[in-house]
């Protein structure tokens, strides 16, 4: 295991009394290998990552990156670690070249070393055309592109990705992941924290859910997606007013309780036995007089997974605050993150990086 971590954990004081960001949360990663880190806002994703990243201190628990203590060592982890935050720690004033090269010189590697990685980055990234432009002009995909390459100015053996693609389009999004897969066949360890079930469905070796600060699942996809079981029952509703008569059908052969979609059209069931529990509701939508657009049975997602084991489905649209302390807005949390990796030895630029 190249990541190990034993009962982390930590507990902030607000006015309402403690949080618990973290409840004796176990972690190990293997090498070479990527490890997605699932759960709702809140569930403490962003802590463990800045814990294990040096960031913040655990008030309880070891974790051991490489056989390097992360509290005790904490620079040394730093020499082997790369960070990629959900949001993109760049200089808009400088030209991607340059944010790039400037990172090189900060890990002392000098300046014709630091110029080589950099072009091999921007190139790596498929930036070559856009490489000498400044920042402020980019794309967010390609802001994104840009961070992540900093993060790998020193060939880290871990990488740290923090919500990578919040915000990406779909095109931006499956760009990097094609990126991340690249990096991970040449020997890269990641570590991911995601509410994009899609994307750890895509990259993930292995899948942790985590809630209120503690483990509630590990396995991969698969494995997680045979915890409900079989074939769930789909169908889609020509007039939603039918929404409550289709719940009624579905539940009679289903093994669970029907979900419906947002605009009522759109109900579905876990069942045992997929075919015959099909054939049976369309029979009863049939004799009810309820018209379908569509019907049909697939296979448990990773939303289904996450809807049993938290109760509610992935929120994909907010960051994950993890109650860290007091609340800052997005541009405090970036320039508080960016003003401490300032302040420190130069050879630590992991640590905003």
């Amino acid at each position: 295991m190249i990541i190990e971590a034993q009962g982390l954990t930590k507990t902030y004081q607000s006015k309402s009394g403690p949080v618990h960001a973290l409840a004796g949360l176990d972690l190990q990663v293997p090498r070479g290998t990527v490890k997605a880190l699932l759960g709702p806002n809140g569930a403490g994703k962003t802590t463990v990552v800045k814990m294990l990243t040096t960031l913040i201190r655990p008030d309880a628990g070891t974790a051991v990156i490489d056989g390097i203590d992360v509290v005790r060592h904490p620079k040394s982890v730093r020499r082997i670690i790369g960070v990629s935050g959900q949001y993109a720690a760049v200089d808009e004033n400088l030209t991607g070249f340059e944010n790039l090269e400037m990172v090189g010189r900060l890990y002392h590697l000098g300046g014709a070393a630091a110029r080589k990685r950099a072009q091999e980055l921007i190139d790596l990234f498929e930036l070559t055309a856009a490489g000498n432009r400044p920042v402020k002009g980019f794309s967010g995909g390609m802001r994104r592109r840009i961070d992540l390459a900093g993060a790998l100015v020193i060939n880290p053996k871990v990488l740290f990705l923090d919500e990578p693609t919040t915000g990406l389009d779909p095109r931006s999004r499956i760009a990097l992941w094609d990126v991340i897969k690249r990096l991970v066949a040449d020997g890269t360890t990641v570590l991911l924290t995601t509410q994009y079930l899609e994307e750890a469905d895509q990259l993930a070796d292995d899948i942790v859910v985590i809630d209120d600060g503690r483990v509630i699942a590990e396995g991969t996809s698969d494995q997680l997606k045979a915890q409900i079981g079989g074939h769930r029952v789909v169908v889609a509703l020509v007039d939603a007013a039918d929404s409550a008569a289709a719940q009624d059908i579905l539940a009679r052969y289903g093994s669970g309780d029907p979900t419906v979609s947002a605009d009522g059209r759109g109900v579905d069931v876990a069942v045992t036995d997929g075919p015959t529990a099909l054939q049976s509701m369309l029979a009863d939508l049939r004799a009810a007089e309820i018209t379908l657009h569509d019907a049909g049975m697939r296979r448990p997602t990773l939303d289904d997974v996450f809807l049993k084991l938290t109760g509610h489905k992935a929120d994909l649209t907010a960051s994950d605050d993890d109650s860290d302390g007091p609340k800052l807005s997005k541009r405090a949390q970036a320039k508080r993150d960016q003003s401490r990796g300032a302040n420190a030895d130069t050879a630590d630029l992991a640590e905003v990086k």
